[in-house]
């Protein structure tokens, strides 16, 4: 079944608190989703679907919808760690368009800059259960570590620079100064990226995210209460959703499971990477983003260095404005999941709501790219593709 135009995005929220220490994971959810709902101009007794994922505390939907106290008649706890929240879009576009739900209420919240996290540089397990987890974490496997072994591979394949991927970072600050929430507003050139600390070599620490507390909100709906609004019409054009994984050790770190869920939401769209006039892309470390720049078809397999260079992913200056809030570089990235604000800033561009400064003109269609796990191991990857109507 195509979700082309069966649900749009009526709400949107993010919350603004970079530090919430004298708040609950639970708090925080409730109130992204008082916020989503001020936004799209409806009442918790609208909503009949609820979405959630990892992030959501003790019996997850289950604890959120007896805080919140939410009726629903649909659930949805999908956990694929970041691009969680953008699966979630498009299975409640499902879910309305197969009648089961209405009104789709999509949250996440997170503490991890109060509970002292740090930026991926600490051995930490995926869990109980998983298979490999004995074999791989007394050699301290980290996040950090993974994603720099992504880039070195891509520079060994392809030549690409560190000066290349500071680019990104570059892009993101001069986004990033117009948000009065995002962490870092200071403007940063390439020499502040390559001559920063190295965390886990080619990765210096300006190549890293921010790590912030706080969470964000959406409202999906039906097609007849989205126009019943008084909001701008977004609509979910296309969806696409892969998981990508070691397959046994035959593994090539040059590419993410966005070259699989990019061309699937494409096609359900019927557009293609040409049309996009902004996008938002799952930003955890520079390398990430250039590698979905490439899967996702804004350039050749190899040739993502060149194209991120010079300014090209600066709104009003290059060829694909990207994260004009700043993204998971410079403003916030709560909960180890930064998907749900990828979403909300498309939302914005699409409304015409995004900082003037950085507001992408005429902007009609929008990506939203996430992704959740770990590019070194594995990784779920979702597409999203919004339209203006």
């Amino acid at each position: 079944m195509s979700i082309n135009g069966r649900a749009y995005i009526v709400g949107a929220y993010e919350h603004p608190m970079r530090k919430a220490e004298n708040k609950s994971i639970a708090q925080l959810h409730a109130e992204c989703a008082l916020g989503a709902l001020r936004d799209a101009g409806l009442t918790k007794e609208d909503v009949d679907g609820y979405f959630c994922a990892g992030d959501a505390p003790g019996m997850g939907a289950t604890s959120l919808l007896d805080y919140m106290g939410l009726n629903v008649r649909h659930v949805d706890s999908t956990e694929t760690g970041g691009s969680s929240y953008l699966i979630h879009v498009s299975h409640a576009a499902q879910a309305i368009a197969m009648g089961k739900c209405n009104v789709a209420l999509i949250t996440l919240a997170g503490r991890p800059r109060s509970e002292g996290m740090a930026t991926g540089t600490t051995a930490r397990s995926w869990g109980t259960g998983v298979p490999d987890e004995p074999f791989e974490l007394p050699y301290g496997r980290t996040i950090a570590n993974c994603y720099a072994m992504v880039a070195m591979r891509h520079m060994y394949e392809y030549g690409t620079t560190s000066e290349q991927l500071a680019w990104i970072k570059v892009a993101a600050s001069h986004h990033a100064q117009h948000n009065e929430h995002a962490m870092l507003r200071k403007v940063v050139t390439v020499e502040d990226v390559v001559n920063s600390p190295l965390v886990a070599d080619p990765l210096h620490r300006l190549d890293c995210c921010v790590i912030s507390d706080g969470g964000g909100a959406l409202i999906v709906a039906k097609p007849e209460i989205a126009r019943s609004l008084k909001r701008p019409l977004v609509k979910v054009k296309g969806a696409g959703e892969a998981v990508k994984h070691q397959n046994g050790g035959r593994i090539d770190l040059t590419y993410s499971g966005a070259a699989w869920s990019g061309p699937r939401a494409f096609e359900e769209a019927g557009v293609k990477p040409a049309d996009i006039k902004y996008a938002s892309i799952y930003d955890s470390f520079t390398i990430t983003v250039l590698q979905q720049i490439e899967d996702l078809g804004f350039c050749e397999r190899g040739q993502g260095g060149k194209f991120v260079s010079d300014g090209n992913l600066i709104s009003g200056v290059g060829q694909l404005p990207f994260n004009t809030d700043g993204g998971g570089l410079c403003n916030n990235h709560p909960a180890n999941r930064g998907g749900i604000t990828k979403v909300i800033e498309a939302v914005r561009q699409l409304r015409g709501e995004a900082h003037p400064a950085v507001q992408v003109k005429n902007c009609d269609l929008a990506l939203a790219q996430g992704t959740g796990g770990n590019l070194g191991t594995r990784h779920g990857s979702a597409t999203l593709i919004l339209e203006r109507e």
